[in-house]
């Protein structure tokens, strides 16, 4: 049974019909999904939830599928670990990490978001699936496309890390590498979403994608006892996931699931070769200045973000505010995680773990909170980012072992 009432614009309130629909055609902003929830609590409680499998469709009831999902069955769900090696490093006492670098199938949070558009495009009855990437969300497509049966066409800057077109090519995908940046390769894929009968999951079907990462809200809170953190820090390409992370928070608070109310402060965080989100939030404003990204943050280099207002915004009125971190802090951000937790993120993890550290060194963060930081993909997939090493070579010796161990390893932790 659905939920769902239609599509309602976030600007001007008008509501629309459930389809594929790339904005408002009054007003040309976002869509969003509307839902009865009004029917939803008289059906939807804890219990409920926590007798169901372990995937994002323990919360169907808040997503908007009409049939029973056909793919994404192993997705979410990813864990919430307790960092507390981070913590110390940090200064934070109560740290969690919510950890989709592990997520399924494609180790990124962009699984959970083309779960729910591709059953969606299954539903509609859309001939192909499609989207404009910067890799995690093309790797994501490909592999969900492939589950479904339905062919892909995945169009890419020209130059992102080989390592994301190899793992999205490898499910079969058709992919093209447009010469330009991600916002060049949007602006053809609104006109290929014009021209055919396709499902562009960013695109018409944004509306209904965007809603798969309110998963991430639902489960922090779950993981946490039903309640609440007080700080959340998102990595921010588009601005979408901070948007809905406080959707799916609130959700839960109107439905009576939350155990008090919500104050979360939001903090976003981008690199600074690429920050319209933040700039505006350093501002006071929620007017985006496209810019021309350069960053070796690959994933979140979006010059003109689709949900920048909307990111400025609820950052600003949960009280959280935006940073953002060069290249060099971003790689000291992926070691620290890793050698501190055992995680090894991608770039866009390095970018939230280093605004996490100066939001501490600039007392934003309560050192007493409950804090926890968002990691949306894999390092695996950005290795070019990190400077090469070569292991120490030594003749099958004891001896020698011995003489490396005390002249070349240090006991102290790299991070101390």
């Amino acid at each position: 049974m659905s939920f769902v009432t239609g599509l309602t614009c976030r600007e001007c309130g008008q509501r629309y019909a459930k389809q594929p629909t790339a904005g408002c055609p009054e007003c040309f902003a976002p869509l969003e999904v509307a839902y009865d929830y009004q029917a939803i609590r008289q059906s939807l409680t804890r219990a409920a939830i926590e007798r169901r499998p372990t995937n994002i469709w323990r919360y169907r009831e808040l997503l908007p599928l009409d049939q029973d999902p056909e793919i994404g069955l192993s997705t979410g769900w990813t864990p919430l670990v307790r960092a507390k090696r981070l913590g110390e490093a940090l200064g934070l006492k109560e740290l969690y990490i919510k950890n989709d670098s592990v997520n399924s199938p494609t180790l990124s949070f962009k699984d959970r978001v083309t779960a729910v558009a591709i059953n969606k495009a299954k539903e509609f009855g859309l001939s192909a699936v499609g989207c404009a990437s910067t890799g995690n969300l093309a790797n994501s497509v490909a592999a969900n496309a492939a589950a479904a049966g339905l062919p892909a066409y995945v169009l890419i800057p020209w130059d992102l890390e080989q390592s994301k077109i190899t793992a999205t090519s490898v499910f079969g995908a058709n992919v093209i590498a447009v010469r330009g940046t991600y916002d060049d390769v949007n602006r053809v894929c609104s006109q290929i979403a014009d021209r055919y009968n396709w499902g562009l999951v960013n695109v018409n079907l944004r509306p209904f994608y965007g809603e798969g990462s309110k998963s991430v809200g639902y489960e922090i809170a779950e993981q946490l006892g039903w309640r609440a953190p007080d700080a959340v820090i998102v990595p921010m390409a588009g601005g979408s996931l901070i948007t809905k992370i406080h959707k799916g928070l609130k959700e839960l608070e109107l439905l009576g699931l939350l155990d008090g109310e919500v104050k979360t402060r939001l903090y976003g965080a981008q690199a600074a070769g690429c920050n319209p989100i933040v700039t505006a939030t350093k501002q006071g404003t929620n007017i985006i200045r496209p810019v021309k990204p350069k960053t070796i943050a690959k994933s979140l280099a979006i010059g003109n973000p689709a949900d920048g207002y909307f990111a400025a915004n609820v950052i600003q009125q949960s009280g959280g505010c935006g940073e953002d971190v060069t290249d060099q802090e971003i790689i000291d951000g992926i070691q620290l995680l890793a050698e501190t937790e055992g995680i090894f993120t991608e770039t866009a993890g390095g970018v939230t773990v280093a605004v996490t550290r100066k939001l501490v060194a600039q007392h934003k963060l309560n050192p007493n909170g409950v804090t926890v930081i968002t990691i949306t993909g894999n390092g695996l997939k950005t290795q070019e980012a990190l400077p090469l090493t070569t292991p120490l070579v030594i003749s099958p010796s004891l001896r020698e072992f011995q003489e490396v161990l005390e002249q070349e390893f240090s006991t102290q932790p790299a991070y101390a």
